[in-house]
């Protein structure tokens, strides 16, 4: 592993620290949208012209969380996405997912280009494949994008020379730079609608027609109520742990001066996704996994970046049990836009446009397809017991196995004054001490070596070494103040 190695996201170098405004009084708006990544700001866009008094309230800074982790691809061919759809669902229902996903696309693109917003925009090939032989997938969905209208290639190697066993190819789709793609959309947005950052949501009250959005020290009063968090929190009859799985993966990105550019992505067990930045570097997710993820995960992945990448993080995706996202009305004037199946550029803009149509009471062609009420069918039920055996696993897990054989000597956990405490000691023998449970259901955490994090196994929640809440569903730190 390089010295010269950034454990974190290439795309958090835009982040922009600047220009932040924070919340200072008390608000009464029409609508208020909790969170500020690709989904928040890009249902704030859709209000742009309206006359709804709208405002936006981020809990650390615009696109710090997931989006700023993403592989930032913008493309329908999504792994074996409409295979999994038909088989759970329809083949109607994969086709009008897909034409969602050509909707959102589009769109995006009609942004980017009415504004002329910098966001590093490029045409990108898009190819599927198979490295172990899963040909059967490649060929389903061959079968399914030709029956929708979509002109596919075969192919059997790659642009970089890599030979598979068997893979087709798609035109019309993009790559760009996700956080300066949100930098340009706040610029647009900041003088009408107001963006609160470094603005935690603690509470939603339900009064009779409205809401309170209780932050810190501040309240809002609002009638729609939009939730674009990644992990949707303050839901917990909605039972979220019971509709989704959490799904880790790691990503590195490589010098590369070969002036290649494609994106592409197997459908094989082990994950290898693919695309181009900057004509400089080679992006590659290597891993997903299981959140209470195994020795051989964490060893495999130390393995491969051996081979000295210049930045490495890992991203947490929402999978559902039907790989539709939820996005529409909970209840009362309260929307989700949630579990995107690792494909959220796309899928954000789709929240967007169905949101939007929802509140203005018109009729969207794919509301019900992602209805987070949408009623399962026999094979979608059976999940059920699955994600909860999962989640008791993981928890169950976290609990008992705490030195977990594959940390190094430089991660211990200790009991002090009865308290489980976690502790990591830095290069400089300093000791970074944690309380050692997430505050959001109470797992134990495990210890993220290639980003320097605590993170819980079970919904996702991520701390930074002195305790900080740096990613939800938990608001709350766990700092040691002994």
């Amino acid at each position: 592993m390089g010295d010269d190695m950034k454990n974190k996201s290439i795309w958090s170098y835009y982040l922009n620290s600047n220009d932040i405004k924070v919340i200072d009084e008390d608000e009464c708006v029409d609508i208020v949208i909790i969170g500020g990544g690709i989904t928040g700001l890009s249902i704030a866009y859709s209000y742009l012209n309206d006359n709804y008094k709208v405002c936006l309230l981020e809990k650390n800074t615009i696109g710090s969380g997931i989006t700023s982790k993403s592989t930032a691809k913008i493309t329908y061919l999504q792994d074996g996405i409409y295979s999994k759809i038909s088989k759970l669902r329809s083949d109607n229902d994969a086709k009008l997912y897909y034409e969602s996903q050509k909707e959102a696309i589009d769109r995006i693109l009609k942004i980017i280009d009415m504004h002329h917003i910098d966001c590093d925009l490029k045409k990108s090939d898009s190819y599927l494949f198979t490295i172990e032989g899963n040909t059967k997938t490649i060929i389903k969905e061959e079968k399914l994008l030709t029956s929708f209208g979509c002109k596919i290639d075969n192919i059997d190697v790659l642009p970089d020379g890599l030979k598979v066993k068997r893979g087709i190819k798609c035109e019309d789709t993009y790559t760009f730079n996700p956080i300066k793609y949100l930098n340009g959309l706040k610029e647009i947005i900041k003088d009408k609608i107001p963006i609160y950052e470094n603005s935690c949501v603690k509470k939603i009250i339900k009064k009779k027609e409205y809401y309170l959005v209780r932050t810190n020290n501040h309240t809002i009063k609002a009638k729609y109520v939009i939730l674009c968090t990644h992990y949707p929190y303050f839901l917990f009859p909605y039972l979220m742990p019971l509709k989704c799985s959490l799904e880790k993966s790691y990503i590195a990105l490589f010098k590369d001066n070969s002036n290649i550019n494609f994106q592409g992505i197997t459908c094989d067990k082990q994950t290898l996704s693919i695309r181009y930045v900057e004509d400089k570097y080679k992006l590659l997710l290597i891993n997903s996994t299981n959140l209470a993820y195994s020795q051989n995960d964490v060893a495999n992945f130390k393995n491969f970046i051996n081979n000295k990448p210049e930045f490495v993080w890992s991203n947490i995706d929402i999978i559902t049990k039907d790989y539709l996202p939820y996005i529409g009305l909970i209840e009362n004037n309260f929307y989700i836009a949630t579990g995107y199946n690792t494909w959220g550029m796309t899928n954000s803009m789709l929240a967007s446009l169905i949101i939007h149509d929802l509140i203005d009471d018109k009729n969207n062609k794919y509301s019900k397809l992602v209805d987070p009420k949408r009623k399962d069918n026999l094979i979608i039920s059976i999940k059920y017991p699955l994600y909860l055996i999962n989640n008791i696993y993981s928890f169950l897990n976290s609990k008992i196995i705490k030195n977990k054989n594959w940390y190094s000597n430089k991660v211990r956990f200790e009991k002090i004054n009865g308290i489980g405490i976690a502790i990591y000691t830095d290069d400089f023998g300093e000791e970074h001490k944690v309380i050692n449970k997430c505050p959001h259901l109470g797992c134990s955490l495990i210890f993220n070596e290639i980003e320097l994090t605590w993170d819980c196994p079970c919904h996702g929640s991520r701390f930074d070494l002195s305790g900080n809440s740096i990613e939800g569903p938990s608001n709350y730190n766990i700092t040691y103040k002994g």
